[in-house]
């Protein structure tokens, strides 16, 4: 099994602006990645399979859902806790990452924000314990930066609703307890309802044959005249604003996740740079290698700055869905090129699996795309500085 070596970097001591509590939580969840995520992530990876045990885990360390009020199972924290804690799962796996903040951002937060008080007791303790599991269904097969145009809906049959549709790259549906599907009512307005598995109709086929997040389960969710209790209609919300909104929290995670995966490839960058031998002397002497692991740290650094800056406006309930979309953009493209370069200092050794940086770097082509892509977010940013469309 591998050992995990990590050191973390703080350059700009950052702890300074963390509180004794948020360091307490990061080094409980970072205790947990190095003895329990990274001895078996290769061979998971390898396998393509998402190990079962980790569920446990991750409710244990308070990663389900740790902004979610104590009243209904979460652990009542802020959002750098959250973001914190992704940091954390990242740098043992994006798959990981992956796992829990759909749990958290897509399903426990749509959940509490939007549905009814009876809806939050039934779900939401048993999602923070990991007793349930969710996924989120938004992207449909022919609508994924589009999502105005999804074409699953759903009928009012009198005493239920009448469900037909189909959604894709959706994480964790193979093994969901419930999925919070977000379709078009008669009238064409987007609404959220709850699915639960055994539901007649309600399939999950699994998706094979993954280049990246291998260690994560995603699959499919199909509608076939599913019939769903009216009482799982969210009542809260109407139209995007209700995905979009699950979304940017989503995003406001995988900005902080980043910076772990980029973490871990740098500190492997460094160890193997002071010990690998060529020319009679360690490759960290030369100058094009102190260039990259220079480059490396500061860009780190950039991205830290960038979410703890992030994380502080999110608490004060003042950060911008553009302000998310920037970090979320610059913060993946920065992990993904200090993957590539991480794995030019590794040479030959940095596509095996005894280093992390071929997994990461596979991973993060995923999360480069997903929750809205590089380009969309680009686009994001140009609309919020210019007040022009260029979507439409």
């Amino acid at each position: 099994m591998a050992s995990d070596n990590f050191q973390a970097h703080d350059y700009y001591l950052m702890d300074e602006l963390l509180s004794d509590e948020h360091k307490l939580i990061r080094d409980t969840a970072r205790a947990w990645v190095k003895k329990e995520v990274t001895p078996i992530v290769e061979d998971a990876c390898q396998a393509g399979k998402f190990p079962k045990q980790w569920i446990k885990g991750l409710a244990e360390i308070g990663a389900f859902g740790p902004y979610i009020p104590t009243e209904y199972g979460g652990a009542g924290l802020d959002q750098i806790s959250y973001g914190i804690i992704m940091q954390e799962l990242e740098r043992g796996d994006s798959g990981l990452r992956s796992t829990a903040s759909v749990q958290s951002s897509l399903v426990m937060y749509p959940i509490f924000s939007f549905g009814s008080e009876e809806q939050k007791h039934k779900y939401l303790p048993k999602l923070a314990s990991g007793e349930m599991m969710g996924c989120f269904g938004l992207t449909e097969p022919d609508h994924g930066s589009n999502p105005a145009g999804m074409i699953t809906n759903f009928k009012d049959k009198g005493d239920h609703y009448l469900l037909n549709g189909a959604k894709m790259w959706i994480s964790n549906s193979p093994f969901a307890d419930i999925a919070v599907v977000w379709a078009k009512d008669e009238s064409g307005e987007v609404r959220g309802i709850i699915v639960e598995r055994g539901y007649e109709g309600f399939t999950t086929p699994e998706t094979h044959g993954k280049w990246s997040l291998r260690a994560s389960a995603t699959g499919e969710l199909v509608f076939d005249n599913v019939k769903v209790p009216k009482e799982n209609l969210l009542p809260n919300v109407k139209g995007l604003k209700g995905p979009l909104s699950c979304l940017n929290s989503a995003r406001y995670g995988i900005a902080w996740g980043t910076i772990g995966a980029a973490m871990d490839c740098y500190d492997s960058a460094l160890r193997y740079s002071k010990e690998r031998q060529q020319f009679g002397r360690p490759i960290g002497g030369f100058q094009l290698t102190q260039k990259k692991l220079a480059e490396m740290i500061t860009e780190i650094t950039k991205a830290q700055l960038l979410t703890w800056r992030l994380g502080v406006l999110k608490n004060e309930n003042r950060a911008t869905p553009a302000q998310i979309s920037m970090a979320k953009r610059n913060n993946v493209n920065m992990a993904l090129q200090i993957a590539r370069e991480a794995r030019q200092i590794h040479g030959g050794m940095g596509i095996t699996g005894e280093y992390p940086i071929m997994r990461h770097m596979m991973n993060l082509e995923s999360v480069i795309t997903y929750e809205g892509t590089h380009d969309i977010h680009l686009l994001i940013t140009g609309m919020d500085v210019t007040g022009l469309n260029a979507f439409t």
